[in-house]
């Protein structure tokens, strides 16, 4: 029986954990077997059949995890807590307590934006200008923590102007080299507590 079955909402958020799950030592978790499924219907069909669809795997894995944006999940009333909230009640019926939900808000391309410095070195950023200050100059806001409101948005606009390819492959070239132990973004922490309550090192 394998440690941990994921199921989320698109290829992008595989390829991030896959960068996260690489990497242990920094959130406090020891290393784990899991595999990562992608629902066919995106974050709509996460909200709608997730915790059915990941209930079929139970007998081959301990522990389940949802994964998927508040954007996007057709969700018309409420917030991303209370979205999260009624999941996890609905994979408690499944699983006990050995299921968790995550819903990310707005949406997953936040956590690339832990840094300026991982980000400028593996896009090939050239500019003397920062990346955070180029969006700004090109009408994005920025939060207290100076991660983008519309985090998708700036990165297909960067991409864009970089002429590159959006390629998954960056989630996991990203988030295998930022910072774990001080990303802010409230549903990464909570991700991280709970592998943590079930995987400590």
């Amino acid at each position: 029986m394998k440690d941990l079955a994921l199921l989320v909402a698109d290829k992008n958020m595989d390829f991030a954990l896959r960068g996260i799950l690489a990497r242990p030592e920094p959130i406090n978790i020891r290393r784990l077997s899991y595999e990562i499924k992608t629902h066919a219907g995106r974050d709509g069909g996460v909200r709608t059949s997730g915790p059915e669809t990941l209930a079929l795997l139970k007998r081959q894995f301990r522990n389940g995890l949802l994964m998927m944006d508040w954007e996007g999940s057709g969700a018309e009333v409420g917030s991303s807590i209370e979205l999260e909230n009624e999941l996890d009640a609905r994979l408690a019926e499944l699983w006990g307590n050995q299921a968790k939900a995550i819903v990310i808000d707005p949406e997953l391309d936040a956590w690339v934006w832990g840094s300026d410095n991982v980000m400028s070195e593996i896009l090939g950023w050239r500019k003397n200008q920062r990346i955070r200050a180029w969006l700004a100059d090109h009408g994005y806001e920025l939060d207290p923590h100076l991660k983008p409101l519309r985090p998708k948005e700036a990165l297909e606009e960067l991409m864009v102007y970089l002429s590159e390819p959006r390629s998954l492959i960056l989630y996991e070239r990203v988030t295998s080299r930022i910072s774990l132990e001080r990303c802010v973004d409230p549903a990464f922490n909570r991700l991280k507590a709970k592998l943590q309550a079930w995987f400590p090192a």
